[in-house]
């Protein structure tokens, strides 16, 4: 289960690291937009990316 757990970890942490990466430019603009949504929009775009998260684990299990 540890095994498991690290490697989806693993996983986020480089397809996290792949856009500033290739693109720092356009990483750069993203992050100054996000940093334009208010407080409100931010947990919602969090709770969208949580159940789509769920989704995910739950066709493949």
């Amino acid at each position: 289960m540890l095994d498991t757990l690290l490697t989806a970890l693993g996983l986020v942490l480089i397809l996290e690291g792949l856009l500033p990466m290739i693109s720092p430019r356009r990483w750069r603009g993203l992050f100054e937009q996000m940093l334009q949504l208010q407080e409100g929009q931010i947990r919602f775009f969090g709770l969208l990316m949580v159940v789509f998260g769920l989704v995910v684990i739950w066709l493949l299990a």
